[in-house]
């Protein structure tokens, strides 16, 4: 069996190692002439940390990554209002990450390399469709690196990992139109800060109506002070947006004014994020889950398949899960139609379900409870707005629908 991978993100790189570990050829096409780290940080949490895991890869993470301990929620006066253990520090038996996007593309791709081997790898290919037959599939690649006008791949099956703007899911879904804006803005950077907290935190303060803001460290000891690498996501709710683009630079007079009274004991806010290099600017945006990601011999996985806002820290995760399944389906059946039919009724409702979840509770609902049982005022004590039984609820349940609460994953092989 031979596999089309359109896109060397983390869900098709992963994917591209699950099959080889199977014993399934694969080639991907990735649109971008060379692989550069764009973007900030991720958190790779217990469930997808796991499948990292089983490739091997949990030493060379642990070396590059920041080993969360844990989760913490404070209000935009610097109120702490909850905290929980993360990882193996809550009892699990996988860790919890959080690293570089570029650092964990970069690791599964230097993976790939040796493993699979670099001919299986081609930049510079962007796909711009397909044809399928009962006997195979051949998908059309624009060939930028090779001055080619296209350039056509046959192969088994055909998988799209190439993001929100999927070529592939347009063709299998014309009619759907374009990603949906949430109303939310974001604007992102990564600073050099002493460490805060436990030095392995990963902290939501605030409401987006009045700005929200998600930070925590992504390298360590990044210089002779000990000092760290810190992703920050700033959030706030407006009309304004554009397309989505990882590259997209932001300005910090958009922003900045909201957050200029956010002085905590452990952070100076503004201080903190004026002493990043660069500033990126994309909107908060998903979609409507699909009814079918399959179609013959083709089909989709992570964003491609189910692209949601990233309030759960849980997209990429998604995606390398996605990975897990489909491979094994791929392995376990002979008829490629009858594998993807089994991806696809193992994760589409799962996966729509974690959309869905995104938009209403994710773990940050935490922050919104709160901002609305006090007016979006100081509090005096924290079990006078909302319990310890309501605010780990309002935790696990998200856990539950993503799937890496600790029963679900022990239940797991």
């Amino acid at each position: 069996m031979e596999a089309i991978i359109a896109g060397a993100g983390i869900g098709g790189l992963t994917l591209a190692l699950t099959l080889h570990e199977a014993g399934i050829a694969s080639r991907i096409y990735e649109s971008a002439t060379e692989i550069r780290p764009i973007g900030a940080g991720i958190n790779i949490l217990p469930h997808a940390a796991k499948e990292l895991c089983r490739l091997g890869l949990e030493e060379s993470l642990a070396s590059l990554a920041v080993t969360t301990r844990e989760s913490v929620f404070f209000n935009r006066f610097g109120q702490c209002i909850y905290s929980e253990p993360s990882g193996r520090h809550a009892g699990y038996d996988w860790p919890q990450f959080s690293i570089h996007r570029g650092d964990l593309q970069q690791l599964l791709l230097d993976t790939f390399i040796q493993r699979v081997g670099s001919d299986r790898l081609f930049m510079g290919h962007r796909c711009i469709g397909f044809e399928q037959s009962a006997a195979q599939v051949s998908a059309r690649f624009d060939d930028s690196a090779g001055g080619a006008a296209s350039i056509e791949q046959k192969g088994d099956v055909l998988i799209a990992c190439d993001g929100v703007h999927s070529t592939i899911r347009k063709q299998l879904h014309p009619s759907e139109g374009e990603p949906l804006y949430s109303g939310v803005n974001m604007w992102r950077g990564v600073t050099v800060w002493e460490p805060f907290l436990s030095g392995a935190s990963m902290v939501r303060a605030g409401w987006l109506a009045t700005g929200k803001l998600v930070v925590y460290p992504i390298r360590d000891r990044v210089d002779a002070k000990g000092r760290q690498l810190v992703n920050w996501v700033a959030e706030l709710a407006t009309p304004k947006h554009t397309q989505r683009d990882w590259n997209r630079r932001g300005a910090l007079a958009d922003f900045i004014g909201v957050y200029e009274d956010w002085h905590f004991d452990w952070l100076d806010v503004p201080a903190f994020i004026r002493a990043a290099d660069t500033i990126l600017e994309f909107p908060m945006i998903d979609q409507d889950p699909l009814p079918w990601w399959s179609q013959g011999r083709v089909t989709l996985l992570g964003d491609a398949a189910h692209p949601m806002y990233p309030r759960g820290s849980n997209g990429a995760g998604q995606a390398i899960l996605d990975a897990r399944s489909l491979a094994d389906c791929l392995a376990g059946h002979g008829d490629v139609a009858a594998a993807l039919e089994a991806y696809e009724g193992a994760r589409l409702e799962a996966t729509s379900n974690v959309v869905k979840a995104n938009r209403s509770n994710p773990p940050d609902a935490i922050l919104r409870e709160v901002f609305e049982r006090t007016g979006d005022r100081p509090f005096v004590r924290i079990d006078d707005v909302i319990s310890p039984q309501e605010l780990s609820a309002l935790s696990d349940s998200y856990k539950r629908i993503a799937g890496y609460d600790r029963q679900t994953l022990a239940g797991t092989n």
